[in-house]
């Protein structure tokens, strides 16, 4: 299943949401509201895993990312952020331990390292639902 906009495309496959921008972008209060409503419609209000890459945004303003924090891990079990920055993943990731999450977050400067990490959190929470 594929869901996109002018911002954003996203795509389940194999039980884990991936996205990707389209552009070099700078979000805005607008487009924050855009991005997380349309990852909303995807998920057809059920908890994803999600493959988030931010490679293609240039920049998030306050308003933005405080209202990414009070909306943005709604129907989320689980997100990993794919940047190809190692300072700025190390940046990412020392903020998330400071900021605690109410899910698991982790930042990855591979595709292939955060869907391994996604997928061992969904093995987890499989196996947990058996109990």
């Amino acid at each position: 299943m594929k869901v996109e906009n002018d911002i954003i495309c996203y795509e389940i496959k194999d039980g884990i949401l991936y996205s990707v921008y389209k552009v070099n972008l700078k979000v805005k209060i607008k487009e924050a509201k855009e991005i997380i409503d349309l990852r909303h419609q995807i998920s057809n209000n059920e908890k994803q895993y999600w493959c988030y890459n931010i490679n293609g945004l240039k920049s998030l303003d306050k308003e933005s990312r405080d209202y990414a924090d009070q909306n943005g891990q709604e129907l989320l079990h689980a997100c990993a952020v794919v940047i190809n920055s190692y300072l700025t993943k190390f940046i990412f990731n020392t903020f998330l331990m400071i900021k605690k999450p109410k899910m698991h977050f982790k930042a990855f400067n591979d595709k292939e390292s955060a869907v391994e990490w996604l997928n061992k959190i969904k093995r987890n929470n499989e196996l947990l639902s058996l109990d």
